[in-house]
């Protein structure tokens, strides 16, 4: 029952920071959260805690719990260092996987080609079906690396980026265009073909792209 209530306010907290309800750098008011979803303060610590282990909130002595910043050399960091860990860890398992593991990356991608925007849902509100879908890709794409810590620092990165992968579609205002589906799809064939080459030079674009759409919305 508590891992319930933990996990619903674990997305309506986090849901609440991808649409800028609550902005970068504010403070995360616990009791506050807890009254208005009626649970205890350990259910709301516990989901603010998964929260701070993905990279979405901090922890700061003697405030607690705040909003990351949006921090322009943050982002520039984190981005060079995962596509370093992301293509490190997509080149050896495109060279090590089997047929098995192709068959997992065809599955993952399928399921994300079906995860749709609900056709009511507002334009700029994140997808959370295609959201699980698109971590679950891109693990799958990683899963045949023979190294448990390098898949792991790739999955952390990944989790760590997810709030700016957020703030480049509801914060941006830039008219560039960005087809992720297509990006996505050759991903999935440069795996599939076991062209490492072209899947690490598509993995290096495909993250970069995500931090130039945001600092370009942010006139950078």
């Amino acid at each position: 029952m508590m891992a319930t209530l933990v996990t619903t306010v674990y997305y309506e907290v986090k849901n609440d920071i991808c649409m800028g309800r609550m902005q970068p750098g504010e403070k995360v008011r616990l009791a506050e959260i807890g009254k208005d979803h009626g649970v205890s303060l350990s259910v709301v610590r516990e989901a603010v805690t998964r929260l701070a282990s993905e990279g979405l909130v901090e922890a700061r002595p003697q405030q607690g719990f705040v909003v990351r910043p949006l921090s322009v050399p943050d982002l520039l960091d984190l981005t060079r260092v995962r596509i370093e860990i992301e293509t490190m860890t997509l080149r050896e398992s495109i060279q090590t996987g089997d047929v098995a593991w192709e068959a997992e990356v065809v599955a993952a991608h399928h399921r994300l080609e079906g995860a749709v925007r609900p056709p009511d849902a507002p334009a700029d509100e994140p997808n959370y079906a295609w959201m699980k879908a698109h971590s679950e890709f891109h693990a799958a794409l990683a899963s045949a690396s023979t190294s448990p810590l390098l898949k792991r620092l790739r999955q952390q990165l990944f989790d760590a980026g997810e709030l700016y992968r957020y703030w480049s579609v509801s914060l941006a205002k830039t008219k560039r265009k960005r087809n992720i589906r297509r990006e996505h799809r050759a991903l999935m064939s440069a795996a599939i073909g076991h062209d490492a080459d072209t899947g690490v030079r598509l993995m290096s674009d495909h993250i970069q792209h995500t931090t130039d759409l945001l600092l370009a919305g942010r006139g950078e």
